[in-house]
């Protein structure tokens, strides 16, 4: 744990984002705000359905936002508002634009599932399995302006166990 417990915001979406935010709070950081997409048409009626990390926040009675983009000062008013130490992102599925990155005290950190410097796209997960790898890459990078170009705060792996992970960081 970190000797300080940290002011999180977290951006996220899927299960595998849920994990992170779930190893978050275990960590004993104060969880601020949870950013995730907009529920989404899901299923054979497609209601209207919450992602993973919006049902994790609910449970957890965590706030959270769901803004379609992060462009304009409106949309970014619960991030600002919430003035968090870090912000962390886990398959949140949108770029963050520059004034994002410079909000949070600690920057903004990515936790991809995958490792972008050897797969472009996204999963890049998705890709190491399919090349029948039995472990992907995971990192936790500084996200900068540059794709892909903030320094990695650490480097792990993961045991792909069919479509399920998972995950250990050295």
């Amino acid at each position: 744990m970190h000797s300080v417990p940290l002011r999180v915001a977290f951006a996220g979406t899927p299960e595998f984002a849920a994990c992170a935010l779930e190893a978050i709070l275990a960590a004993g950081h104060e969880v601020v705000l949870v950013l995730t997409q907009p529920d989404r048409p899901a299923g054979r009626g497609m209601k209207l359905s919450p992602s993973a990390v919006k049902q994790l926040a609910l449970a957890r009675g965590i706030e959270f936002d769901q803004p379609e983009k992060l462009r304009t000062d409106a949309q970014r008013a619960r991030l600002v508002a919430c003035a968090p130490d870090v912000l962390v992102v886990a398959a949140y599925g949108l770029i963050l634009p520059p004034a994002v990155l410079e909000l949070p005290r600690h920057g903004v950190w990515s936790f991809h599932h995958g490792d972008p410097r050897s797969f472009r796209g996204r999963p890049p997960v998705f890709w190491e399995t399919l090349r029948g790898a039995a472990t992907a890459g995971v990192i936790l990078q500084r996200l900068s302006p540059i794709l892909d170009g903030g320094a990695i705060l650490r480097e792990g792996h993961v045991r792909v166990r069919g479509w399920s992970l998972s995950a250990t960081l050295q």
